[in-house]
C-alpha cells in the first residue's frame, strides 16, 4: 500500500500537477520500474502516489526540481529564501505536512473517553484488514455484474468502465469439452466482454467468501490480489465452477476507490470436473501463485 498519509498525498498530488506530461510520464517508468503502462496524466499521477513508499522520497526525485517545491510552499504561505536548496525545501514540506496530519488526527478522535482513534482512520494510515477488504470487494462486484441477468428479475446496478484503470486486461479461460482462451485489453472492451455473460449468456456468479475459497494477497507495491472461486448457474441450473483473480489498485485522485487493473478468469464447465467439490469449490491457486503475479 501506499506509505503516504492523507495530508501528504494531497500535497504530492499539487506538486504532481505542476509537472509537465514527459516529466510525469518519465516519473511514473522510474516509480514503477516500468512495471505498469498510463493511459494519460491522470493514471500517471495516480500510480505515481500508489507506488511511492514515503513522501521525502517522492520530493527527492531528480524530476521533482527545487523550483516545483518552492512554487507549492509559496502557494501554501510558506515563505522561503529564494536562495533556499533543495533539500531545505523537502524538510520544510515533510514539516508542514506533518503539523497538518497532527491537526487531522485530532480531529478524528472520537468524542468520548475511549481514546482510541476512529477504526477507518486508522485504516487509511497504517493499511487495511486485506481478507475483510477482499470479502467486501467480491460481494460489491458480483452483485453488481448479476444485477445485469435480466432473468434474475433484478434492478441493474451501474456497471461501465468506470470501474476500470484503462489498460486494464482479461484472460479468459474456458473449459467446457474443449478449451478455449480469450484476452481482452482496455477498460471498454474487458467491460463489454464481462457485461455479455450476465446480460447475454445469462450466467450468474455465486462467490465463496469462505476462507476455502478466498484469498486476498497486498503487494509491497499497492497492488491488492483478491482471488476467488465460485459456481456459475443458468436459470436455475448449475453449470459448473469458476476461480477468478482480480489486481486491484486504489486511484488516490478519486477518494482513494480501488479500480480493477486485471482480470483472469477461468471456467470449468461440469463435464470437465471429474468429481471437484461444487457446492462451494475451493481454490487451486496458493499464495505462491499469487506472488508471482505481484512480481
Amino acid at each position: 500500500m501506499s506509505g503516504l498519509s492523507n495530508v501528504e498525498r494531497v500535497g504530492c498530488a499539487n506538486i504532481l500537477n505542476l509537472l509537465p506530461e514527459v516529466d510525469l510520464r518519465s516519473l511514473c517508468d522510474t516509480v514503477t520500474n516500468k512495471m505498469i503502462v498510463v493511459e494519460d496524466i491522470t493514471e500517471a499521477k495516480d500510480t505515481i502516489l500508489v507506488f511511492t513508499k514515503n513522501a521525502e522520497e517522492l520530493l527527492k526525485r531528480k524530476k521533482v526540481h527545487r523550483d516545483l517545491i518552492f512554487k507549492y510552499l509559496a502557494k501554501e504561505g510558506v515563505v522561503m529564501s529564494p536562495t533556499s536548496e533543495k533539500h531545505q525545501l523537502v524538510k520544510k514540506a515533510l514539516e508542514l505536512w506533518s503539523s497538518r496530519k497532527a491537526v487531522v488526527d485530532v480531529k478524528v478522535q472520537p468524542e468520548t473517553d475511549d481514546t482510541r482513534p476512529d477504526s477507518t482512520n486508522v485504516k487509511a494510515e497504517v493499511g487495511v484488514d486485506a481478507q475483510a477488504l477482499g470479502q467486501q470487494f467480491c460481494r460489491w462486484f458480483f452483485q453488481l455484474l448479476n444485477s445485469q441477468n435480466l432473468s434474475l428479475g433484478q434492478q441493474p446496478e451501474n456497471w461501465g468502465p468506470q470501474h476500470f484503470w484503462p489498460n486494464v486486461r482479461l484472460r479468459l479461460l474456458t473449459r467446457t469439452g474443449s478449451e478455449q482462451i480469450e484476452e481482452f485489453e482496455g477498460a471498454e472492451m474487458v467491460n463489454l466482454r464481462l457485461l455479455a455473460m450476465a446480460s447475454e449468456e445469462r450466467l450468474f456468479f455465486s462467490p465463496n467468501l469462505e476462507s476455502h475459497g478466498l484469498k486476498v494477497l497486498v503487494s509491497p507495491h499497492g497492488l491488492l490480489l483478491v482471488a476467488v472461486a465460485g459456481t456459475i448457474h443458468r436459470d436455475g441450473s448449475c453449470l459448473g465452477i469458476f476461480e477468478q483473480i482480480f489486481g486491484l489498485i486504489s486511484s488516490p485522485l478519486q477518494d482513494n476507490n480501488w479500480k480493477i487493473k486485471f482480470v483472469n478468469l477461468k471456467i470449468r464447465g461440469q463435464d470437465a470436473l471429474s468429481g471437484t467439490e461444487v457446492v462451494a469449490p475451493a481454490l487451486s491457486y496458493n499464495s505462491t501463485d499469487l506472488q508471482l503475479l505481484c512480481s
